[in-house]
């Protein structure tokens, strides 16, 4: 089973930072260029500094970066910006939120604590695959800085109801910060000290009585999991910073976890490719052409109400709109192996007809200049009509349930990369893990 446990957070002092919202981020991978800049401008102490450093002129080596990293945490450390708790803690976050595009009021409630890093599959379950470029650069930085400053996000669950319990009772005291992200996001956070009797121990207790199941975050954990085995060599025992990994740990009791969906545009598909895409179409799927732009987004858009898992795509080219409903006998044959719950999502049916009908296959995928990905269905189509990146076709899919995606790591399988969008995302700067004990 895992192993939860409080620790010394290092966290940013409101002695010397007034304003928290200035200077947290969101996670590394969802930070385009003009946010990166956005937040640098905003306050010279933003962590985006530490999550996502850019090459400075002057530079000699790619890597430098990650070392400039290291030597301003070191300096906030040093000066106070950042401190680190005096005795073990967990944090516990409250999200208020809406989904992008509709007015109904979610609450999201979690905490974040240090997890003791073990391979998948021993209590820790993955669900996703990844990509070798992501992990190298959070391998690099991890390398440099010794901490996490974003978290790994996972999913467990407590049948008693005892964790939403604990929670509730939490987050009806004044919170230690309270701040709007902008993406209008309320996070309130909680520090909860480790001790007799303590919430913060309970709470550990009963995430490590359960099994964690990986909801974002595969490339940090992965990362983590190398870093961890690094360090081992020539060490005594086990007992370092280096064996866990800073996790926001949700329980469904406590608040609903929401997934957007991730959708798939086809690039460099060519004039002859998007046709014969258009005729290879009804060999896998059920299909209603004619479609136009508003009935694709109102089917796939933010105000759409499909659940997923029924099979059901849009698609646009340069040539219109098209409604697809997959035929699972027909797209049997070209499916992946693995478990009931893997070859029956969305994803799935779409990558085994992709590679069917115009040979985009999971190296291509991999290789990452076939297929992009915006959860913006509007944006999706855009890219289509503007030809920008090479983009070719437009597939629009509904949100991937959160139970396949836990049914799909019970199983052991690990689905295709993108194929969910946590929302929100954690916030970067909240809570830092120092790995040093």
């Amino acid at each position: 089973m895992p192993v939860v446990r409080p620790f010394r957070a290092l966290r940013y002092s409101p002695d010397v930072v007034a304003d928290l919202a200035s200077v947290v981020a969101p996670p590394y991978d969802v930070i385009g260029p003009d946010e990166h800049r956005r937040l640098l401008a905003r306050d010279p102490r933003n962590v985006v500094r530490l999550d996502l450093p850019s090459p400075e002129p002057g530079d000699t080596d790619p890597d430098d970066r990650y070392r400039r990293a290291a030597r301003l945490l070191a300096t906030w450390r040093g000066d106070g910006t950042i401190r680190q708790d005096p005795r073990p803690t967990v944090s516990v976050v409250e999200d208020t939120y809406h989904l992008p595009g509709q007015d109904e009021e979610h609450v999201r409630c979690g905490f974040f604590a240090r997890v003791r890093l073990e391979p998948f599959g021993t209590g820790i379950r993955a669900h996703e695959r990844t990509m070798t470029g992501p992990k190298e650069d959070r391998y690099k930085l991890l390398r440099a800085t010794g901490v996490n400053t974003s978290p790994v996000v996972a999913m467990y669950m407590d049948a008693s109801g005892r964790v939403a319990e604990l929670l509730s009772v939490v987050v009806a005291t004044p919170p230690g910060a309270d701040i709007v992200d902008d993406h209008g996001v309320r996070h309130r956070l909680w520090t909860v000290a480790s001790g007799a009797g303590s919430a913060a121990d309970e709470l550990c207790e009963a995430a490590s009585a359960a099994t964690l199941t990986i909801a974002d975050g595969h490339h940090r954990y992965e990362t983590a999991l190398r870093y961890r085995d690094e360090r081992r060599v020539g060490a005594e025992g086990t007992d370092l910073g280096s064996e866990g990994v800073l996790m926001l740990l949700l329980e469904p009791k406590a608040g609903r976890l929401d997934i957007l969906p991730t959708h798939r545009i086809a690039l460099a598909l060519d004039d002859e490719g998007v046709a014969a895409l258009g005729a290879r179409l009804p060999e896998l799927f059920d299909v209603e052409r004619g479609v136009d732009v508003e009935r694709l987004l109102a089917e796939f858009g933010p105000r759409a109400v499909g659940s997923g898992g029924e099979g059901r795509f849009g698609l646009w080219t340069r040539d219109g709109g098209v409604l697809l409903r997959a035929r699972p006998d027909a797209l049997a044959p070209h499916l992946p192996p693995g478990g009931p719950a893997l070859r029956r999502l969305d994803v799935t049916l779409l990558g085994a007809a992709l590679e069917a009908i115009v040979g985009i296959d999971a190296a291509a995928i991999a290789a990452g200049d076939r297929i992009a990905y915006t959860k913006d269905a509007d944006e999706a189509i855009a890219m289509v009509r503007d030809r920008r990146d090479g983009a070719d076709a437009a597939f629009l899919l509904e949100p991937t349930p959160a139970s396949e995606m836990m049914a799909v790591a019970v199983e052991g399988d690990v689905m295709p990369q993108k194929s969910t969008y946590i929302y929100p995302k954690a916030l970067t700067g909240l809570v830092i893990n120092p790995l040093e004990g």
